[in-house]
């Protein structure tokens, strides 16, 4: 296909590949290296949707091509980074993606909120058993969930938001010891609200639980999306994006906050599937860079 586009056609493959949107200190060094911090913010993939159906070797190449310098690996997907790898295989992983220059995490579906007390350790288990792998890969970080509020089961909020941020933290000690970022979505049934994140992180009550900001609709609800944004600013280490062009997010206002706030963490495009998925990353790309005014 030529290089060429018309813009009507570009927004026709934005709208094939665009996700349906709504619109302390470690012991450790941190993992996520520094940026210049006038220089923009860095892009990356994650493969929920868009990239769901490629193996590794294709992720990698695809974000080298188009300059996505990050790729969060969607776990039970088709790439096949997964607990069940090898020594061996885990370090020809990591391998390939220092070869690639691409830096990875992994995008877990664990949660914390289960109303069985036997589920709720299942899942921090879980978080601990691909802690280890994202160790072995050289992955910076696992994002996990919180995922519902179920007063809609009699069971009080705060219980649940205090359970929450007990198992979160004790997660997140386990990631901290192996070098690993537990970071925490803004995600699910009445935990998508950036209010209710805080107070998972003051019941966690731990330097190591971090925030992976989702671009949810009601960051933009009351108090304000500044506001929304300042609650949690100094423990936010990975975005996950959605469709630029939706213009009921701020995205514009989003990327000055990170880069006045000295974000040196990824921003991870969440979107869906594009009948030419390279050119739709380029240009993803390019309207990145233009919502920052550095093209």
């Amino acid at each position: 296909m030529s290089e060429t586009i018309t813009r009507r056609k570009f927004f026709a493959i934005s709208a094939v590949g665009g996700c349906a949107a709504t619109v302390g200190l470690a012991p450790r060094k941190a993992r996520t290296e520094d940026k210049p911090a006038d220089g923009p913010l860095r892009l990356g993939l994650m493969t929920y949707r868009l990239g769901a159906e490629w193996d590794l070797e294709t992720i990698l190449k695809n974000c080298r091509e188009v300059k996505w310098e990050h790729a969060e690996l969607r776990t039970t997907h088709a790439h096949g980074v997964e607990v069940g790898l090898s020594k061996t295989q885990r370090r020809e992983v990591r391998k390939k993606a220092e070869d690639a220059g691409i830096k990875l995490s992994l995008a877990s579906a664990f949660s914390y909120h289960w109303e069985d007390p036997q589920q709720v350790r299942k899942n921090i288990e879980g978080t601990k058993e691909y802690t280890l792998l994202a160790e072995d890969i050289g992955a910076l970080g696992i994002r996990v969930f919180p995922n519902a509020i179920l007063v809609d089961k009699g069971i009080p909020e705060e219980k649940t938001l205090e359970q929450i941020g007990k198992a979160v933290a004790e997660a997140a000690r386990f990631g901290a010891d192996h070098g690993v970022e537990i970071r925490l979505a803004n995600h699910g049934r009445g935990t998508n609200r950036i209010s209710r994140t805080k107070k998972i992180l003051d019941y966690a009550d731990s330097p190591h639980v971090y925030v992976n900001w989702n671009c949810d609709g009601s960051d933009v609800e009351e108090p304000g999306f500044e506001a929304h944004f300042n609650m949690v600013k100094d423990r936010i280490r990975n975005i996950h994006l959605h469709d630029l062009h939706n213009e009921k997010y701020p995205y514009r206002k989003l990327f000055a906050l990170l880069r006045k706030s000295g974000y040196r963490g990824y921003c991870d495009a969440e979107v869906g599937p594009s009948l030419e998925p390279v050119t739709f990353m380029k240009y993803y790309r390019a309207l990145f860079l233009a919502l920052q005014n550095v093209i």
